[in-house]
């Protein structure tokens, strides 16, 4: 979305409520860093704030990081510019209340904005950038757009630093993994950042029986547990699955974003899950198996079919996702889906491509708010 105003810098009020795994958190961490460095000043609500202490240990000039209560603690408190409510959440009455008498006083137009979730489904086209008279409460007369990241030029864009190319070019694989400790003798490296997916089992078959020598490099929390409780019951029932030790395994310690962007770059085929990883997986450019947030409607079948259909992933690569993700009938005589990660580099690498022509998801909204402004 293109705009030809200047851009102001302003007071931003970032609210985030963390649902699952600190996944929602670390968007909004890159989104207030990315504001911050483009001369915005930044104020990041979320209701646990505890991750960021090994998500970004170093924090960043510009963001002020607040622990959201519930009331809300308004004391000192006076509303910026821009109110961001990331995912739906909702902001406490008492600061919508002080938000709106703020703009009253100032004569300031409206800029609050609902950070959508990621998805290359049509309606995120068709939705973005709408905007939704606020009918009730303390914000009655306001309104609020709808702003939907994206994968093409018709949505928001996806998060991007702008000296992300740059920093990539400058990586050490062989020194980064070093200072993890890890022992690479040139063998493939593969990360694993999963829930319990179904298509496990299936996927350290494949590499054992591969006759490439591979080292899993498994993320701490879900994905060790899963990788260890499903070692364990293939040991007891088939003790000879990796007898050649073809496969091998190294557990990573908590990883703080930029070193998570490391891990990315430094593998040559990366397992990832929810929004944030997805994103980052792109930009790494490597071939990529996402596992989408499962949902008791079944709605996030659509929404990774959407994202395949947008990636021209090959064949192999679609019914490795369906398996992976368990969207498929589990049959434990069906041979796992194909692992071609060579027959899927290329996708990847015009999917990133695409993306690097198309202006990322901060500068779009800052061109959005000053618009409205």
């Amino acid at each position: 979305m293109q705009c030809e105003s200047p851009i102001p810098k302003l007071r931003w009020d970032i609210f985030c409520r963390v649902i699952d795994n600190f996944g929602d958190l670390g968007v909004c961490w890159r989104l207030a860093c990315n504001l911050a460095g483009r001369g915005q000043t930044v104020r990041l609500w979320a209701d646990d704030v505890s991750a960021l202490a090994w998500m970004a240990p170093q924090g960043a000039p510009g963001v002020e990081v607040k622990t959201w209560t519930a009331p809300i603690n308004m004391t000192g408190i006076t509303p910026g510019e821009v109110m961001l409510e990331a995912f739906g959440c909702e902001i406490d009455e008492e600061f919508i209340a002080e938000y709106a008498k703020n703009l009253r006083n100032s004569g300031q137009k409206c800029a609050w904005i609902n950070l959508e979730y990621l998805s290359a489904e049509d309606f995120s086209a068709r939705c973005h950038g709408l905007p939704s008279p606020v009918m009730s409460g303390p914000g009655r007369g306001l309104t609020k757009y709808f702003f939907y990241p994206g994968f093409t030029a018709s949505t928001g864009g996806l998060l991007r630093e702008p000296d992300l190319l740059a920093r990539q070019a400058q990586f050490d694989r062989q020194a980064w993994l070093a200072k993890q400790g890890v022992p690479w003798r040139g063998e493939r490296l593969v990360s694993l950042f999963c829930y319990e997916p179904a298509g496990l089992n299936g996927l350290l078959r494949s590499l054992a029986s591969s006759g490439q020598a591979t080292c899993l490099l498994v993320t701490p929390g879900r994905a060790t547990a899963a990788v260890v409780a499903e070692i364990s019951g293939m040991n007891a029932l088939d003790p000879l699955w990796n007898q050649h030790q073809t496969l091998s395994f190294f557990y990573l310690p908590t990883l703080s974003q930029n070193d998570f962007d490391h891990l990315l770059w430094a593998s040559d085929v990366n397992f990832v899950r929810g929004e944030d990883s997805l994103v980052r997986a792109l930009w790494a450019g490597k071939p990529l198996v996402w596992q989408i947030y499962p949902q008791h409607d079944g709605v996030h079948a659509d929404k990774l079919e959407a994202f395949l259909d947008w990636l021209q992933a090959p064949a192999s690569l679609h019914a490795f996702h369906h398996q992976w993700n368990g969207l498929e009938v589990s049959d434990p005589a069906m041979a796992p889906a194909p692992f071609e990660p060579g027959r899927w580099r290329d996708c990847t690498a015009r999917a990133r491509a695409s993306l690097l022509v198309q202006e990322d998801l901060s500068t779009q909204l800052l061109h959005f708010v000053a618009k409205i402004l």
